[in-house]
């Protein structure tokens, strides 16, 4: 099958984008503390890139005639992403480090799916995957 490793990658993406936007939800609903006022607003931003994500390389996975998971019973029986209790006792630095992880995860996700799709020829997907680790990277730079 061609692109089997890329479109594997690209599905796992798909797990982890959804669950990753569903920890940025939660840090957006449960911080509390000083830096609110700056952090708030940016989990909107985060959420809007993470769903953007998603949308493409859901997209790109359909077409290499792959089938991206699409209910939420996929994303968390395949998701890499911890989930964590919500609590209003959680400092904003603990929801911070918590989204940490999470990016830094997806960034090496995104070096292994640019990998598998240089290996496999398949430079659309791997260009996409440039991309999007790059974003990563710099936002991983700013929450640090």
């Amino acid at each position: 099958m061609k692109f089997q490793q890329t479109k594997e990658v690209l599905n796992q993406l798909v797990a982890d984008l959804s669950q990753m936007s569903v920890v940025v939800h939660q840090t957006h609903w449960y911080m509390r503390g000083p830096g609110f006022l700056t952090l708030h607003p940016m989990m909107d931003e985060f959420m809007d890139d993470l769903n953007a994500q998603l949308d493409e390389v859901s997209e790109r996975l359909i077409t290499l005639d792959g089938s991206p998971y699409s209910t939420l019973r996929e994303f968390a029986d395949n998701t890499k992403i911890q989930d964590i209790p919500a609590s209003y006792e959680r400092s904003i630095d603990e929801w911070v480090r918590h989204l940490l992880v999470g990016y830094e995860y997806l960034s090496g996700l995104y070096q292994e799916g640019l990998e598998a799709a240089g290996e496999e020829g398949d430079d659309v997907s791997q260009d996409i995957c440039i991309g999007f680790k790059g974003d990563i990277e710099k936002l991983i730079w700013m929450l640090r």
